[in-house]
């Protein structure tokens, strides 16, 4: 894999990257979703298709703690002493995503998390009164308790999808909580307000599956077809992985948890103003709606070839990161799922920003 970088003391010789969802509304002015092998400056090369990963079938043993609202289910590795990172899945994924960065930066001396976000694999939630809530608040501080039962002040925190999500608002909101961060599309913080802006046809389209999930054929349509569904996603999202059935049987087991589906339909929702939160949540929802800026460092990873909803490259986001900054396109056909597409390329960018 090769990569290209623009950092905060911006080396003219390297470029890069894209984004999201509180500057939504500049993009659907703009025009600015696409993919990044859309990106005047990236090359494609040939024979990615090929590329050799998935060196590590398994975590082995995971683990279970009771934190905040959830016990969940997590891997981890490295020594106890170790600077720890917390590694953050999205949808429709799971914590394999990081199968094979996690022996990287353990190799290295850090201590890695791998948890399961709430609705996926062994988290379950400890009561069955509770709300089965996804604003992106609600999941944040999932993140903060877990942290707080493994008696974790201060991780990086590395994430895609909603992973990222995640650490982006951990870092806007909890600073003191969070050393760096790598964010793979960059900015992710939005609110429902921005979710209202429509966007232009072709970016509409590719959030096809947000629009199916707000209909009740939606909800019966992923539960019935969740493995179906998942995979179109893949394929979708990261158009030249030649993952095998295998790969994407070990994750999709994660899609069987009881809440799952509840969960999925209430981020999606949630995020169009079509589902209620919760009020405890209220107040830092209205922080995040305003775009916080993350002081934190940081590194924006893009893929070459993402399929998923993304920027071109990070001017419309890019001030919203004041800390030190890198911004990097990794090469090679690498498409939305990043981490397990470019294991090596997501465990160097964790062990620069450290060194930030």
């Amino acid at each position: 894999m090769s990569t290209n970088e623009k950092s905060g003391e911006i080396n003219p010789d390297r470029r890069s990257l894209l984004g999201t969802a509180a500057v939504t509304i500049a993009a659907a002015q703009l025009g600015m979703f696409g993919s990044a092998s859309a990106a005047a400056n990236v090359a494609k090369p040939a024979g990615r298709a090929t590329a050799k990963w998935g060196a590590n079938s398994s975590f082995g043993s995971l683990k279970q703690i009771d934190a905040g609202l959830l016990n969940v289910g997590f891997a981890e590795a490295g020594p106890a002493d170790g600077r720890a990172v917390v590694l953050l899945h999205g949808w429709p994924y799971d914590i394999h995503s990081f199968v094979d960065v996690a022996p990287l930066l353990t190799s290295r001396g850090y201590r890695a998390i791998v948890p399961y976000l709430r609705g996926y694999g062994t988290t379950r939630f400890l009561s069955s009164k509770t709300f089965r809530n996804a604003q992106p608040s609600a999941v944040a501080l999932d993140i903060i308790a877990l942290m707080d039962a493994l008696k974790i002040q201060k991780p990086i925190i590395a994430g895609f999808d909603w992973g990222a999500r995640t650490a982006d608002i951990i870092a806007a909101l909890w600073p003191e909580r969070c050393k760096a961060i790598v964010s793979v599309s960059g900015y992710l913080i939005g609110s429902q307000e921005s979710g209202k802006i429509p966007l232009r046809p072709a970016a509409e389209l590719q959030w096809w599956y947000q629009y199916y999930f707000a209909t009740e054929r939606g909800r019966i349509g992923y539960d019935e077809y969740r493995h179906d569904f998942a995979k179109l996603i893949w394929k979708t999202a990261s158009p030249k992985w030649d993952f095998d059935d295998a790969t994407f049987d070990r994750s999709a087991v994660s899609f069987e948890n009881p809440d799952h589906v509840a969960i999925v339909i209430h981020d999606y929702r949630w995020r169009l103003a079509l589902a209620e939160g919760e009020p405890k949540y209220d107040e830092f929802e209205k922080q995040l709606a305003v775009g916080p800026i993350i002081t934190v460092p940081a590194i924006v990873l893009e893929g070459d070839a993402n399929g998923a909803p993304h920027f071109p490259d990070d001017t419309p986001y890019r001030k919203k990161f004041a800390g030190k900054y890198a911004f990097r396109i990794v090469r090679g056909g690498i498409g939305h799922n990043l981490p397990q597409e470019a294991p090596q390329d997501f465990a160097q960018a964790v062990a620069d920003v450290d060194r930030f």
